[in-house]
């Protein structure tokens, strides 16, 4: 999902990346993309696109301002590009947390018991089957994805909308 003004953008340079203006978490985005480095045979450093695995529900807030002119793009690029995590562990990793799969693990960090840094246990978002208490840290249920460059001619479908204003505001 990208505003139409991105669209655009991509539209006239021929291929559609991230942009380090955009960047709301440095030091979490770098982190994102020295994993892509180390995981993702083809990428070559871009700054990451953010992909959804499963069609968002674009009646639901969050993904946009209200009122913003958006596009949703479908596209078919190889998964080998794509490098797969548990978007409610992400979360903790843009917090800045210890990623830890209960809640006594939690404690033990905290405590300075555990040898594992904060920054290791990060790497756990990538374990999709990995056991973990899940009233603790989430289900799972939402992966996203991250990849380098995408060229238009990978884009199989565009479509336009302006996502709803919030009631709250």
């Amino acid at each position: 999902m990208q505003t139409l003004e991105v669209w655009k953008q991509a539209q006239e340079k021929g291929y559609l990346e991230g942009n380090s203006e955009h960047l709301l978490f440095p030091e979490q985005y770098i982190w994102m993309m020295e994993q892509m480095k180390a995981r993702l045979p083809h990428y070559k450093g871009e700054y990451p696109i953010w992909i959804w695995i499963k069609k968002p529900d674009m009646r639901s807030t969050g993904h946009f301002e209200g009122g913003t002119t958006c596009v949703r793009l479908t596209i078919d690029i190889n998964e080998k590009d794509v490098l797969l995590s548990d978007l409610d562990r992400w979360n903790i990793v843009l917090n800045s947390g210890f990623c830890s799969d209960n809640e006594h693990e939690a404690a033990e960090f905290e405590k300075g018991v555990l040898k594992m840094t904060k920054e290791k246990s990060w790497e756990r978002i990538f374990d999709l089957k990995r056991v973990v208490d899940v009233s603790w840290t989430g289900n799972g249920e939402w992966l996203q994805g991250t990849t380098g460059r995408i060229d238009l001619d990978k884009v199989m479908r565009v479509e336009q909308f302006t996502t709803r204003k919030s009631k709250l505001f």
